[in-house]
């Protein structure tokens, strides 16, 4: 007879508490070169939030996003992205507090592959380390 629980796949992946700065419906930048420009995050994959409080991304999050401008053939289609940049302050262990210019994510695959082969500007150090795919092609991270 199983233990409760046993199901499960373990514990989930711990990640420091860092502010969440891009709620659902938000409009972010793409930061790699797979030709879409603007993104609506729609849903933050894996949130667990209160009852009737939007959900909000930081960064390393993996998003469902639709893009708003770019290539026709991309255009209103849904894709994953995980947020590499938010504007809103967000403190590391350390003491730091960190914020960038603009809100940016990077388009991936379901399976966690990055779509383009370069990113455009920094990249938070929180997402490089829980993505190690973008930290690969990344050029400064921060």
């Amino acid at each position: 007879m199983p233990k409760r629980g046993a199901g499960t796949t373990g514990a989930a992946e711990w990640m420091p508490r860092t502010s969440r700065g891009v709620p659902v419906n938000s409009l972010v930048n793409c930061a790699d070169n797979s030709g879409a420009k603007v993104l609506r995050v729609i849903q933050v994959i894996g949130y667990r939030g209160r009852l009737r409080r939007r959900p909000a991304a930081t960064v390393g999050d993996k998003l469902a996003v639709v893009v708003r401008k770019g290539p026709p053939e991309m255009k209103k289609q849904i894709f994953y992205a995980v947020l590499v940049r938010q504007r809103y302050p967000f403190r590391r262990p350390s003491g730091v507090r960190v914020s960038f210019e603009d809100n940016a994510a990077v388009l991936i695959t379901p399976e966690g592959d990055v779509k383009g082969t370069d990113i455009h500007g920094p990249v938070a150090a929180e997402a490089a380390e829980r993505w190690p795919r973008i930290a690969n092609i990344a050029s400064i991270i921060i």
